[in-house]
């Protein structure tokens, strides 16, 4: 959270206003039935589809320039994909569900379990996908029945004016608010006493949400980063593997939490490798100065982009440009996208999410290098493996983590609204989209409704014969088969430590 200048207190006052007029209106509609829910969600389609011109031109205004055809498939067009899925399918996630019992303990009673609204919930979004960071989870959000506030990056004041403008004539602000970053906003936010706050962004800053959050404990979905590698397997065709990393690494300038960050490629391969990616950029790689080329959001990113090349030039890595003779341009906030050969430990590139065009090469000799090099890591937000033998697919995926996976291609698994999306470890805790993103937005409710005559009712203090009876018999039912293997290996170890203890 970018708190900037010293905040002033009026605007933390302002935010418990708000959200007191939610949990008052929360109170007098507790529990909004499927059908107002979906209402809502079309009210919120609606807000996209009849202002698609305006909300693109508004995230052009925040980047300074950002590829019109890139907004218009990651802000409305998933979006709305989002949106229509949820409304699909509502009416099934929103059913009770039947849980088991067991019989011979609790006969002639039931179990289910209801998904309720958790009440008031806070989202805060990002700047580089405001509208599907945003969007998103408002659809799990208002699906399950919530209210919410969304707190909008800084970097995005023109959408969020925008939306601030065009959201009560869709929705009350009552259920859906809007607000503006200003200096401490983000952290007076994370305070406020929300039944449940997702936060997307960096781990750092995630990890002050989650302590905010902590004072009043409020459950958190963290949604943060870490840097994404990809793997192609020397069996893979390599052509088709570079045009797809490549495609994902341009998109956004980088600037996209699940982009691939480094690349694992055969030793035998890397010439080749190179080879392939001047020859993609040189046909798909727009110039610098295209409307299609996506500028980094704002001067310190830029700046950091630079220091980040600087940095590995200076300690011996190889630099290859693939916009060719094309230089960085600090006026449009444009840098041309970079493969980094050659790193080592010590260089930043190495050491944090780099979050930029630049795409960092490493080589091994076994698929064991590739399994060994990330588990000595934090697990990252994304992996992407590239091969077509399911053996190696397999070992890769089992002997790793990660948040989720796209096979033979990179980032796709986030536009999959009926996957869960959501890290692990460093890269995040929580998920949202599809039927996840809804449960996790749900209190999942557990009803158990007793017998009319229930069994326990024999067995009540004092105890005698009967109690006694019955509960051995359920035990003996209950153990019936169960056998243990003896760990002899523990028993020697026991042994000998016994043995030393008693000399």
């Amino acid at each position: 959270m970018n708190d900037g200048p010293v905040f002033d207190s009026n605007k933390a006052d302002a935010l418990r206003s708000m959200l007191s007029r939610q949990q008052l209106a929360d109170k007098a509609s507790r529990i909004p039935s499927v059908a107002a829910r979906k209402a809502d969600l079309n009210q919120l389609l609606a807000l996209v589809v009849e202002n698609k011109e305006a909300i693109i031109a508004a995230i052009q205004a925040d980047y300074g320039c950002r590829s019109y055809h890139e907004t218009l498939y990651a802000e409305i067009i998933t979006v709305i994909d989002g949106l229509q899925h949820t409304i699909k399918h509502l009416s099934r996630w929103a059913e009770p569900q039947r849980r088991g019992v067991k019989r011979l303990l609790y006969l002639g009673s039931s179990n289910r379990l209801i998904p309720q609204p958790r009440g008031c919930v806070g989202i805060i979004t990002p700047w580089n996908f405001p509208m599907a960071l945003s969007f998103g989870p408002l659809a799990c959000a208002l699906a399950a029945g919530n209210r919410a506030m969304v707190k909008m990056s800084g970097n995005s004041r023109t959408l969020t004016r925008l939306l601030k403008t065009l959201s009560p004539q869709y929705l009350p602000e009552d259920k859906l608010l809007f607000v503006e970053d200003s200096g401490g906003v983000g952290r007076a936010f994370s305070k406020l006493p929300f039944d449940l706050l997702l936060f997307t962004g960096s781990t750092e800053t995630g990890k002050s949400v989650m302590q905010s959050a902590s004072q009043n404990l409020t459950p958190v979905v963290l949604e943060l980063g870490g840097k994404c590698p990809a793997y192609i397997d020397k069996d893979f065709p390599l052509e088709t593997a570079v045009q797809r990393l490549l495609y994902i690494k341009h998109f956004n300038a980088g600037q996209i939490c699940v982009n691939v960050d480094y690349v694992f490629v055969h030793k035998s391969q890397q010439q080749a490798f190179i080879e392939q990616a001047k020859v993609w950029a040189s046909q798909h790689l727009a110039n610098l100065n295209s409307p299609d080329y996506t500028a980094l959001i704002d001067q310190p990113a830029y700046e950091r982009m630079i220091a980040t090349l600087d940095d590995a030039a200076s300690k011996g890595a190889q630099l290859v440009n693939l916009h060719g003779a094309q230089q960085p341009d600090a006026a449009a906030r444009k840098v041309p996208m970079h493969l980094v050969l050659d790193t080592t430990e010590d260089m930043v590139i190495r050491q944090r999410e780099t979050f930029g065009p630049l795409l960092m090469v490493l080589t091994y000799d076994d698929d064991s290098d590739v399994v060994k090099y990330l588990q000595e890591r934090d697990a990252p937000l994304a992996f992407y493996p590239f091969s077509n033998s399911r053996k190696k697919l397999d070992y890769l995926i089992s002997n790793t983590r990660s948040g989720g996976v796209t096979v033979n291609d990179a980032s796709f698994h986030i536009v999959q609204h009926d996957l869960p999306f959501g890290g692990v470890g460093a890269s995040g805790m929580g998920h949202y989209h599809g039927k996840e993103g809804f449960e996790t937005f749900s209190k999942m409710r557990p009803i158990h409704q007793q017998a009319r005559w229930p069994l326990a009712k024999l067995l009540q203090p004092p105890y005698g014969d009967f109690a006694s009876r019955m509960y051995a018999l359920t035990f003996k039912w209950m153990s019936w088969g169960v056998k243990s293997k003896p760990n002899l290996g523990a028993a020697e170890h026991g042994l000998k430590k016994l043995s030393s203890s008693l000399e």
